[in-house]
């Protein structure tokens, strides 16, 4: 039998960066995490041990250090484009080059009421994604998003009238706590975008409605989070969420004699609800 290459892709994952950005004494960090992936021509490396089309990811990982000391690496879109296009320009072999940005949160100390000029503390697992695919004679892909963004609210959640047959044990509840950790992905539409702010608009809104939305289950939440992304900024043309289940159940105190009136609950990590979908503009 002859095997045939269906696929493939190669690249660098988990490039480290954290670059530092002085103004005097006030100082500001940016620490991220690229991922870079080539897609083309590249069978011979795999058929034939031809790595003449083959760019080392070695290089790829230079590359990402290089433009950073040369070029803003804010807002990361922007930067996940310019790498992206600079190593498609690099490697004739690849019709397809992804570039995809993880930043992570770093805030100031606060020192005597006032935020620090140059000492920092690690935020939230939250991280912001920027991912930008160049395609040889196209236009680029922009998309953004936010991944293990932590959240919890413990009133205005209910599950109720879900379907049940014989192996069904849950109870219908109108009052539960609501834990996730969101991860969003969005695309922008061609035309100028102000990704920093567009960014901020649509994290507030996420939070904002995931607070206040009355909660039927995960997924009507889902979607009005992911309805209030859309309208919050016209430059999205789609969004994907992804929003799994932390449950958080109610501990049983009755063999101590104790009441728990929705007070005292055990977090759990596995196994969880998975609730994902997409939403798109109507027409």
């Amino acid at each position: 039998m002859d095997a045939q290459l269906a696929g493939d892709s190669y690249g660098k994952s988990a490039i480290r960066l954290l670059k530092v950005v002085r103004d005097d004494a006030r100082h500001a960090v940016h620490d991220l995490t690229v991922d870079i992936r080539f897609e083309g021509d590249f069978a011979a490396a795999h058929t034939k041990g031809d790595n003449s089309a083959v760019l080392p990811t070695d290089t790829m990982k230079n590359t990402v250090y290089a433009l950073s000391r040369q070029h803003d690496v804010d807002p990361p879109e922007r930067f996940a484009a310019r790498v992206a296009a600079e190593l498609l320009n690099a490697a004739h072999s690849a019709s397809r080059v992804t570039a995809e940005i993880g930043t992570h949160v770093w805030e100031r100390i606060v020192v005597a009421g006032r935020p620090h000029d140059s000492a920092f503390e690690h935020g939230s697992a939250e991280r912001r994604i920027a991912s930008v695919v160049c395609v040889r004679g196209g236009e680029p892909t922009i998309e953004a998003g936010v991944r293990d963004l932590l959240l919890l609210r413990t009133a205005g959640s209910a599950f109720s009238g879900f379907l049940r047959d014989r192996h069904t044990t849950l109870k219908d509840t109108r009052d539960r706590v609501f834990s996730t950790a969101v991860s969003a992905r969005w695309r922008y539409g061609t035309g100028e975008v102000d990704f920093n702010a567009a960014f901020a608009a649509v994290r507030e809104a996420l939070l904002g409605t995931f607070a206040t939305h009355p909660s039927e289950s995960v997924q009507h939440t889902l979607f009005a989070m992911g309805e209030a992304a859309l309208n919050a900024r016209r430059e999205l043309a789609d969004i994907h969420l992804s929003l799994p289940n932390r449950h958080h159940l109610l501990a049983d105190l009755t063999p101590f004699d104790l009441d728990n009136p929705n007070m005292i609950f055990i977090p759990t990590t596995e196994p969880f609800g998975l609730i994902e979908a997409t939403l798109h503009r109507g027409t």
